[in-house]
């Protein structure tokens, strides 16, 4: 399998935003969310298409050198994205955060999320964070980032438990700035 990550462009971003309903799907299997009532994963019912949804992700394409949409290709077909925020999108002192990371069911277990996790990391050097759901029902994420990033860091990065800006969460912490 051919594995390509790319920065996405705004050409081709409805791709990205195509997928986006997928992965709010995919994650309410862990966090229990229900659709609206128009039938959107969102929280607010101000929400009735897609289409509306789809326009809260354009900033990704506004800030080119703060926020990095990378679409995750596999076979030259869309496979996932991951979602990279720097400053002032991160927590102070941290350099990059994945913001989102998803990766359609039929390419898991391949090790490709794996691998496309690796290229985003290579592209920056800096102290890295992301949060994934702690609960039970999230073990397969958890044991995924817990092996990426020891693979990725040689075991040398830190996890925790906390509260974040987003709830509290599994918090994977590394630096990659000296290899």
């Amino acid at each position: 399998m051919d594995l390509q990550v790319q920065l996405s462009c705004k050409e081709n971003s409805y791709i990205i935003k195509n997928l986006y309903p997928l992965y709010l799907h995919d994650l309410s299997e862990h966090y229990g969310f229900l659709p609206n009532c128009h039938g959107v994963f969102e929280e607010s019912d101000d929400y009735k298409t897609l289409s509306e949804q789809n326009e809260l992700h354009n900033i990704w394409w506004e800030k080119p050198e703060v926020l990095f949409p990378f679409l995750i290709l596999v076979d030259e077909r869309p496979a996932g994205f991951i979602l990279i925020a720097t400053p002032p999108h991160c927590t102070k002192g941290i350099d990059y955060f994945v913001n989102e990371f998803f990766l359609l069911r039929p390419f898991r277990g391949k090790g490709l999320a794996e691998h496309a996790a690796s290229i985003v990391f290579d592209q920056f050097r800096g102290k890295w964070e992301l949060f994934t759901n702690p609960s039970e029902k999230n073990i397969v994420g958890q044991k995924f980032w817990r092996r990426t990033i020891l693979h990725y860091s040689g075991g040398n990065y830190d996890e925790e438990f906390g509260e974040t800006f987003d709830g509290y969460k599994l918090i994977f912490k590394f630096d990659n700035s000296v290899v």
